[in-house]
């Protein structure tokens, strides 16, 4: 019998995560993923000396069309910074960036040194962190199908002040990740001088921003032990979804 194809696990659920964010507002954008050094560290306040500039952790390479260091892009932020600076004069801006990633590290169950990540930015007059609280918990109770709750904790991002670390708690149902505090992303208050960059005055306009790995939701959501299960190309694992 011949069997019908059908869409990736990661591919169902980016068009989850679209179609959730898209019923409170916000629009899919994307941007390239061989970026420059400009949009990938400097517009997002990334320290000259940061290590994540290190060759050990982000792949360059030189590029014949682009004459400054280019990067395989190391998180998706750069998105919302070129989309910033692009719509800079067309408030507000609500958008969701998912796509893949690169890190220059070792692999196991839970590293991969390419990976899918979705990001989230809100930019607009009065926006502060109980908006985020509040996008994130709509969010997660609809794509884990049961109320959560949501709590932050400080934490250090360049591109964000105050920063957060994210926890994400299932309130019910017979998940195992029901009643657990698990962490689940970084976020914050998009820093003024990446605001100030994109030439959007902080002085008026507020925004959040988030990052989290689509490949870690997947695992909480379908209980998945090895994330490089996602890129083997092996039918016993892609056909289970």
């Amino acid at each position: 019998m011949k069997q019908t194809g059908h869409k990736h696990p990661l591919t169902q659920m980016i068009t989850e995560i679209n179609s959730i964010f898209s019923e409170i507002g916000f629009t899919f954008a994307e941007g390239p993923e061989a970026e420059t050094e400009h949009y990938n560290f400097d517009m997002l306040n990334v320290a000259k000396d940061h290590p994540s500039r290190d060759m050990q952790d982000t792949f360059w390479f030189k590029s014949k069309d682009v004459s400054e260091p280019t990067v395989l892009r190391t998180h998706t932020s750069p998105v919302q910074a070129r989309f910033m600076e692009a719509n800079k004069d067309d408030m507000p801006i609500k958008i969701i960036v998912p796509g893949k990633v690169f890190r220059n590290e070792a692999t196991d169950a839970t590293h991969e040194a390419q990976f899918f990540q979705l990001e989230g930015l809100w930019v607009d007059k009065g926006v502060h962190l109980g908006h985020l609280k509040g996008t994130l918990e709509y969010f997660f109770s609809h794509f884990f199908s049961g109320k959560t709750e949501v709590r932050f904790r400080p934490s250090f991002f360049p591109f964000v002040e105050p920063g957060v670390e994210v926890d994400m708690k299932l309130l019910e149902g017979d998940s195992k990740l029901a009643g657990r505090w698990i962490e689940v992303m970084g976020a914050g208050m998009v820093h003024p001088n990446v605001l100030r960059g994109a030439g959007v005055d902080p002085e008026v306009y507020s925004g959040f921003a988030f990052g989290m790995g689509i490949d870690r939701l997947g695992v909480m959501k379908y209980g998945i032990e090895d994330i490089r299960d996602y890129y083997t190309g092996d039918l016993r694992f892609v056909n289970q979804f």
